[in-house]
């Protein structure tokens, strides 16, 4: 049994993350399987995909109102004709390869440009194995490929009835399974009391160096009552940076590889303040760990943050105020806690399975089916 992933740019997003999740609870349940995880984009062109990685992170470092522009007016929640021109074409054929050399007997997308590519790929008539888009945000933005595929796992009960009343997707293809997460995020056994001083906040996003981090950590409060874990990822420079603070409630940590050991983490604290990643804020929610949120970048974080403050699962730090007198407010006030934690519980017992026990559900589908991959030779049909 074969699994094709398909996530998209080698940066490490929750496209990765999700796809990893996934191949690593598949892997651990079914014998024998296959999984395999490629980047459309550096399989099509790896001088291109460079070049694109590059300049997305400076767009989005400099100019971030622009790129904002740019994402609300073509990709969400855009009327688009979802047509690349100039590269689609290209495109079009290496996936077509990409499918024809690899002959999985199931293709998992985790971001949208893959999806549309198989989409435009039947649409034209190219017949594939069975293909599942698995959303990593809380929205579908216009360029999923959503018709011509056959299954969707999606976040919310909500986007469940988009699929089905905006584009007439049947409900029996379409399941709420949230933002997929590793196995070991999916209890949550604290080990500090909630009410217990020091609080152990969790502070997330500098990875990349992105979303504000510098400006927070200025202004996290030198306070005995508040203890601070910043997740520096591979940023170095805001490792040296907090080291240089010299401030004994405030601790750098390096990239941490082990799950586990975040796992821990997560567990050890009473609440987190991050970015709104979608893989991110679904371990925290699973967690049942209070989301603060302190910046967005511009584009799918912005429409992830709206979705969630909507719904009362996450608060939102005013940089411009006093960060202690805001955590003062969370914290002494025990009646909001359980209100959050309340709905928290209600957003999660939505979901009708995970989304690796509906691919394993699939799978026993499709063992015993060959993998059906067009060969066609009339390259005409894609006007080529």
């Amino acid at each position: 049994m074969k699994i094709l992933f398909l996530p998209f740019l080698k940066i490490s997003t929750g496209h990765h993350a999700v796809a990893e999740a996934l191949i690593r609870s598949l892997e651990k349940r079914i014998y024998n399987i296959d999984c395999k995880k490629i980047d459309i984009f550096s399989y099509t062109d790896k001088l291109l995909e460079k070049a694109f990685r590059v300049t997305y992170l400076k767009w989005i470092d400099h100019s971030p109102e622009t790129f904002e522009w740019i994402y609300r007016n073509f990709v969400y929640p855009s009327n688009s004709t979802k047509h690349l021109n100039l590269y689609e074409k290209k495109f079009l054929v290496k996936m077509k390869n990409l499918i024809e050399n690899e002959q999985p007997n199931l293709i998992v997308c985790t971001q949208a440009f893959p999806s549309f590519l198989i989409s435009r790929l039947r649409y034209y008539g190219v017949i594939t194995p069975p293909v599942i888009n698995v959303y990593t945000d809380f929205f579908i933005n216009s360029l999923w490929g959503i018709h011509g595929i056959d299954y969707h796992f999606v976040p919310d009960f909500c986007i469940k009835k988009q699929l089905e009343n905006k584009y007439n997707i049947h409900p029996n293809h379409v399941f709420v399974t949230g933002v997929p997460v590793d196995d070991c995020f999916l209890s949550s056994v604290k080990s500090k009391s909630a009410h217990s001083l020091p609080y152990h906040i969790l502070v997330s996003g500098g990875n990349s160096g992105l979303g504000e981090i510098q400006q927070l950590i200025s202004k996290l409060p030198i306070d005995n009552n508040y203890y601070f874990s910043v997740l520096c990822g591979h940023n170095k420079k805001l490792y040296r940076e907090i080291i240089f603070l010299n401030q004994s409630n405030i601790k750098p940590l390096s990239y941490i590889s082990s799950r586990e050991t975040m796992n821990a983490l997560y567990d050890g604290a009473n609440a987190i303040i991050t970015k709104p990643g979608g893989v991110t804020l679904s371990e925290a929610l699973w967690k049942r760990l209070p989301i603060f949120v302190h910046a967005s970048l511009p584009g799918q974080e912005d429409v992830n943050k709206e979705f969630l403050l909507k719904r009362k699962l996450i608060k939102t730090l005013d940089l411009n105020t006093s960060i202690a007198v805001q955590l003062n407010s969370f914290f002494s006030d025990v009646e909001e806690q359980n209100k959050l934690k309340q709905r928290v519980d209600e957003y999660i017992s939505q979901f009708e399975c995970l989304a690796w026990q509906k691919i394993m559900e699939l799978t026993i589908k499709t063992m015993l089916k060959p993998p059906k991959v067009a060969t066609f030779s009339d390259y005409n049909n894609l006007g080529m």
